[in-house]
């Protein structure tokens, strides 16, 4: 039987990856059992696992902007150190990365061979990341990249969502940035079925199909949650200043899929509703 360890296991995946797998081998370390950066202790957790799905991260995009050394030890050094434990052990790695490796000044799907070019402190530790990765399992390694998450088992746009709307009569979301809202359910299982078809190491975009902006996205979700979509305003970015510039355009090809064989992830509406109906759009 794969034997699996999750890092990052306390996070919105971590926690869908447990699910997914459950009644599988699974090892699950939060970031209270496991600092990714320290060597020996990565050495000693993946030894004796098939498989490392590596779901640490620092997300805290603005905050980033002044801590980059902070977000750079979690999001590069981090997954450098699993990937050699990783060789070492035989094993195969997975490494969650992000959209924000690129500028989003695209016009069509990003395809996984493009170029990066991040925006901001977040997107260049986050490919940092994915280099180191490459660079020291090229053979061995997978990187997804995901975008928009939301799901049941952290704080994520969806939830602010519905708990603005039960103290604000409307809320204003902006329609000048589009990406694929992605339901991090869909992700684990999609990473599931990548390492189970032993597919070709490489670069896939674990996104929900389709695309949307975050204004599109608000009144899909009031819908959904049987609110009025009517309340949902829109605006555009730059009502909303922040320390971190977000991609214009996030939206990512899946010809990776295809090419491994492996069916790509559903429409985001359709994992929306699906989402809804297991009680994810809860404040």
């Amino acid at each position: 039987m794969t034997r699996f360890l999750i890092t990052g296991a306390a996070g919105m995946l971590g926690q869908d990856l447990q699910q997914v797998l459950a009644g599988r081998d699974v090892t699950a370390l939060s970031r209270a059992d496991l600092d990714i950066t320290d060597q020996a202790a990565v050495r000693a957790a993946v030894a004796g696992h098939d498989v490392v799905v590596n779901a640490a991260a620092y997300t805290k995009v603005d905050d980033a902007e002044s801590h980059e050394d902070d977000a750079y030890a979690v999001n590069a050094t981090g997954p450098a150190v699993l990937a050699a434990a990783a060789v070492d052990a035989g094993a195969r790695l997975v490494q969650v990365s992000t959209d924000y490796v690129f500028d989003g000044n695209g016009t069509s799907p990003y395809d996984e061979d493009e170029p990066t070019d991040p925006l901001g402190a977040y997107g260049r530790t986050k490919a940092a990341g994915e280099d180191a990765v490459r660079a020291i399992a090229p053979d061995s390694s997978y990187i997804v990249r995901a975008a928009w998450l939301y799901g049941a088992g952290g704080p994520n746009f969806a939830k602010t969502m519905i708990r603005l709307a039960g103290s604000h009569e409307t809320v204003s979301v902006v329609t000048d940035q589009v990406g694929q809202p992605t339901w991090t359910n869909d992700l684990a299982r999609q990473i599931v079925a990548l390492v189970d078809a032993d597919a070709p190491a490489g670069t896939y975009h674990g996104t929900n199909g389709g695309q949307a902006s975050w204004f599109d996205f608000t009144t899909a979700i009031f819908t959904e949650a049987g609110l009025d979509p009517a309340r949902v305003l829109p605006t555009d970015s730059g009502a909303f200043v922040r320390p971190a510039p977000r991609p214009a355009y996030s939206v990512l090809g899946h010809g990776g899929w295809a090419r491994a064989g492996i069916a790509p992830m559903r429409d985001w509406r359709e994992a929306l509703h699906a989402a809804a109906a297991a009680g994810v759009l809860t404040a």
